[in-house]
């Protein structure tokens, strides 16, 4: 009898304990979705090189969870159920600082636009193949004052992913030569035999302001070469 009750305790504890350890790993299960925006269009960035803060209270440890942006302005993150604070951390875009927090209550599902103040924004882009050279005109818009203009860039790529950090050539001009603004610019980039040689070619746009760490970009064109 003895044997039995013990055996029964056994079985009571590790059956206590495996429930114990699948509730300590269960996996969230809601989704926070968004863009980065302005004039509710999304904010073209460096891949994963610019992120948001979220923090939740009334736990012990009160840590960030940090969620990185696409280059394309969108962001996603797992998390549970609960309210979270977002932070649009001071100097990590191309954009005025903001230090007021986003109060968010997430059950299930939710999609969120976090609207931003950049320093400059693209209009109007329009591109196309030359020879042995592929060009973009635009027009740069002044969205803030406080800063200046450091450079605009034309980025040339390979794949889709295409940024200061990630690209097969470039063509620059600097703020000497962008003094005025209220006009059409015009940036064309030569190709490489390397690049000519292929069927296309991604182009990206980019402008950096001065003082400020990161640049904001354009979204990327496909030019087909061949």
């Amino acid at each position: 009898m003895k044997t039995k009750i013990l055996a029964f305790l056994v079985m009571t504890s590790w059956v206590m304990l495996t429930g114990c350890e699948k509730d300590n790993h269960q996996q969230p299960k809601s989704v926070l979705k968004g863009r980065i925006v302005h004039d509710g269009q999304a904010i073209g960035l460096r891949s994963n090189g610019v992120q948001l803060e979220l923090w939740q209270h009334g736990y012990q440890l009160f840590t960030k969870i940090p969620v990185y942006i696409q280059q394309d302005g969108t962001f996603s993150a797992s998390l549970f159920d609960g309210n979270y604070k977002l932070v649009r951390l001071r100097g990590n875009g191309p954009w005025t600082d903001n230090s007021d927090s986003i109060d968010i209550q997430l059950k299930g599902s939710m999609e969120l636009d976090v609207p931003v103040n950049p320093y400059f924004v693209f209009k109007n882009d329009t591109y196309q193949k030359g020879e042995k050279a592929v060009s973009a005109t635009f027009n740069l818009q002044q969205v803030n004052t406080s800063r200046q203009i450091e450079r605009v860039n034309l980025y040339i790529g390979t794949t889709t992913i295409v940024d200061a950090n990630n690209n097969a050539g470039n063509v620059q001009k600097i703020a000497a030569d962008l003094t005025d603004l209220t006009k059409p610019l015009t940036l064309t980039a030569p190709l490489s035999a390397a690049l000519a040689s292929r069927e296309y070619v991604f182009v990206r746009l980019g402008v950096k302001t001065a003082g400020v760490g990161e640049m904001l970009f354009g979204a990327p064109q496909k030019i087909q070469l061949k």
